[in-house]
C-alpha cells in the first residue's frame, strides 16, 4: 500500500493538539510530532490541555516544551475544567471552542470518537462541531478500560523517536508513574502492534482514527 505524504521537509504545517489531560496529547500523538520534527517540517502547533491542576499544569508545560523542540512556533494553552467531569461542563467547553474557530489547522489531533473516558469522549464531540472542514486524526489513549479500537491511519515512528518519546513520559510526568498502565512497556508494546499493522519500516506507529478524508 502506497503511503500517504501529508508534507515533506521544509514544508509548514499548522497542527492544533486537543488533550483533556496532561499526558494525553503525548502519549496519543507524541511520536508523530516528534518524527515530523526530525523529519523537517517547519510545526506551527498549538498545544491545549483542557484539565490540569497546578502540579499537573507544570507537568503538561514542560513536557509540550520538549516535545516541541525544534518546531518552527508553539503555543501552550492549558485550562481549568474540571477532570472527570467534562459532560456537566458542555456550556463553558462549548464557548472555548467557539475562540478556536479563528484558527486554520492543517491537522486536528483530537481524542477518538468512543475513547471510554467521557471527558475524552466530550473533547472529541467538540473537535468535530467546531471544525467541519479540517483533517482531524483520533489518536488513543491505553487504559484499563480495554478500550482500543481498530485505527485506520498510521503513522510511522523511528525507533529513535518511540525512545525519545517514552523518556520523555517517564521523566515529565511523575504524577502518573505510580499508576499501573503507565509504564514503558505498555507504550513500547502498542506502538510496535501499530508498526506491526501498519508495515512501518523501523517497526513503530502510532495509530489514528480518520473518520473522514477528501482528496482532491
Amino acid at each position: 500500500m502506497k503511503a500517504l505524504q501529508l508534507a515533506k521537509a521544509g514544508d509548514k504545517l499548522t497542527v492544533l493538539c486537543l488533550g483533556a489531560h496532561s499526558d494525553d496529547i503525548e502519549i496519543g500523538a507524541g511520536g508523530t510530532l516528534i518524527q515530523w520534527i526530525a523529519n523537517g517540517l517547519r510545526l506551527d502547533v498549538r498545544w491545549c490541555v483542557l484539565s490540569a491542576s497546578e502540579q499537573r499544569e507544570n507537568e503538561a508545560r514542560a513536557s509540550a516544551g520538549d516535545f516541541l523542540r525544534g518546531a518552527a512556533h508553539h503555543q501552550i494553552d492549558v485550562l481549568r475544567f474540571e477532570d472527570g467531569r467534562f459532560p456537566a461542563q458542555v456550556n463553558a467547553i462549548k464557548a472555548w471552542f467557539e475562540t478556536l474557530k479563528t484558527s486554520e489547522p492543517d491537522v486536528i489531533l483530537t481524542h477518538r470518537h468512543d475513547d471510554a473516558h467521557q471527558d475524552h469522549r466530550e473533547v472529541c464531540r467538540h473537535t468535530w462541531n467546531t471544525f467541519r472542514d479540517h483533517m482531524i486524526l483520533e489518536y488513543e489513549i491505553p487504559k484499563w478500560d480495554g478500550d482500543l479500537g481498530q485505527p485506520n491511519f498510521y503513522l510511522p515512528m523511528s525507533a529513535q523517536t518511540l525512545r525519545r518519546k517514552i523518556d520523555l513520559l517517564m521523566t515529565h510526568f511523575g504524577t502518573q508513574r505510580s499508576k499501573h498502565w503507565f509504564d514503558e512497556e505498555i507504550f513500547q508494546g502498542l506502538a510496535r502492534l501499530r508498526g506491526m499493522e501498519s508495515r512501518a519500516p523501523d517497526r513503530y506507529a502510532e495509530g489514528f482514527v480518520a473518520r473522514k478524508l477528501i482528496a482532491s
